[in-house]
């Protein structure tokens, strides 16, 4: 059983941008793969869900706007908002919804390490 963990990526874990002239511009690293990605943008409307379904390869669920829920292999929910991403290793059972509306950027890759470069915030069983 794969153990759902939240990673945060605020912006006091990033870097501040101070090449090219840069002014008030902070940088957080998310993920680095060597292997091909796909990157894509979830959009789940309020009251809208992403059955229950086994991941292909890794996914990285990184929430940029509003708020919702994820599940693990158990069906149990987990708050997830705007500022944190979720982890679903390949084959774990999953899914994701919201009650108001929630978008995400999403990247698959059969090697995804984000914490590397990310603080977990909370691991759920």
């Amino acid at each position: 059983m794969c153990t759902l963990k939240i990673y945060r990526f605020s912006k006091e874990k990033g870097k501040k941008v101070e090449r090219y002239q840069s002014h008030l511009a902070t940088y957080v690293k998310m993920t680095q793969t060597t292997k091909a990605a796909t990157i894509g943008y979830m959009y789940i409307d309020g009251e809208g869900t992403v059955g229950h379904h086994p991941a292909p390869i890794p996914q990285l669920f990184i929430v940029v706007e509003g708020e919702g829920w994820v599940t693990g292999e158990n069906q149990k929910r987990v708050s997830i908002k705007n500022g944190e991403a979720v982890l679903w290793e390949k084959g774990e059972w999953h899914t994701s919804g919201s009650e108001k509306g929630m978008t995400a950027i999403v990247i698959q890759s059969e090697e995804l390490h984000p914490e590397a470069f990310m603080e977990i915030k909370k691991q759920h069983a």
